[in-house]
């Protein structure tokens, strides 16, 4: 993949502006997550794609600047920090195969007794905030999540959208279900409403595009910030995006492989970061999503931009 002739900060700008143009007609398609209320309220017209490259360029185009709740992008983060706590141990809680089920389904852990399948659905992510509770008071594991993500970012004014928590808190039953769910197994170590508190507020972190493509980029990098040096090990960013391809879009992980070709994690505020691995990071933003809880517009925008890219870890 890092082979692949990279493209000139021209020409990825000029492939981003003809993307966003020829998809501009199509905003507000889709459904908004009305399930949480504060999402709801959320403009369905908006629509933002951003580029960071690991020669330092941020291209951007339409609402990228523009802050928004990243929800459950934010798992990949967490799941960094996490492997760097417990390393390999972390697995013997939490699988790495695809669900096939939607994100926040229980029927897997009764059959699995209590082991989520992966990360990234909303019962793998619990236990990995769990895992980063170990040791600390929810305030503090908060903290340390929002000190890595500004790091990243190399932006210290990224924040806690608190409406959007305060609205997952007020209505967040299913993942308390699954969270005491596990709790019976034996595989959630804090009490259910420590965790899930630390686990809604991660979710509402609110990052711009260009915020969340800088932010992933060490992804893209062997596990390096272009500027800070190593996040992670090479092996590990490498390990990372293989869950993010095969898991990082819930029962529609297959068909995203299928038609974009990268490593991606979406969320149901609209947001989906993509890895180009070896050359860029792409973040997306458009709030109305398909009937699995992605971003319609997004995926088509990362079909296109990967086609007109000759990006695919696939091979060109």
């Amino acid at each position: 993949m890092s082979n692949q002739s990279a493209v000139s900060p021209e020409t990825l700008q000029a492939l981003v502006d003809s993307v966003y143009a020829d998809l501009a007609p199509r905003r507000g398609e889709g459904a908004v997550a009305d399930y949480i209320p504060q999402l709801a309220r959320i403009d369905p017209q908006k629509f933002g794609i951003a580029v960071a490259t690991v020669s330092g360029e941020v291209i951007v185009v339409g609402d990228a600047r523009e802050a928004f709740s990243i929800q459950s992008v934010s798992k990949v983060f967490t799941l960094a920090l996490a492997l760097g706590k417990w390393g390999d141990g972390l697995w013997k809680r939490v699988g790495r195969e695809p669900s096939g089920t939607s994100f926040n389904s229980i029927v897997q852990l009764e059959q699995e007794r209590g082991i989520p399948r992966n990360p990234f659905i909303n019962a793998g992510a619990i236990v990995v905030t769990d895992l980063l509770l170990a040791g600390h008071q929810p305030r503090e594991a908060l903290g340390e999540i929002l000190r890595f993500i500004r790091f990243l970012a190399d932006d210290e004014s990224i924040v806690v959208d608190s409406a959007v928590a305060k609205s997952e808190t007020e209505t967040g039953f299913r993942n308390q279900a699954l969270a005491n769910y596990m709790r019976a197994f034996g595989n959630l170590h804090h009490p259910v409403d420590l965790t899930l508190g630390v686990y809604f507020h991660q979710c509402a972190l609110a990052l711009s595009c260009a915020q969340l493509a800088k932010a992933g980029l060490f992804l893209a990098n062997g596990g390096r910030l272009p500027k800070d040096g190593s996040v992670v090990s090479r092996e590990r960013a490498r390990r990372i995006n293989a869950l993010m391809l095969t898991c990082g879009h819930y029962d529609a992980s297959g068909d995203f492989a299928y038609r974009v070709g990268l490593p991606g994690k979406s969320g149901v505020g609209g947001g989906i970061l993509a890895i180009v691995p070896g050359q860029a990071a792409i973040a997306v933003w458009s709030p109305g999503l398909n009937k699995n809880g992605n971003s319609l517009l997004g995926t088509l925008a990362l079909e296109m931009l990967a086609q007109r890219a000759g990006w695919s870890v696939f091979g060109a």
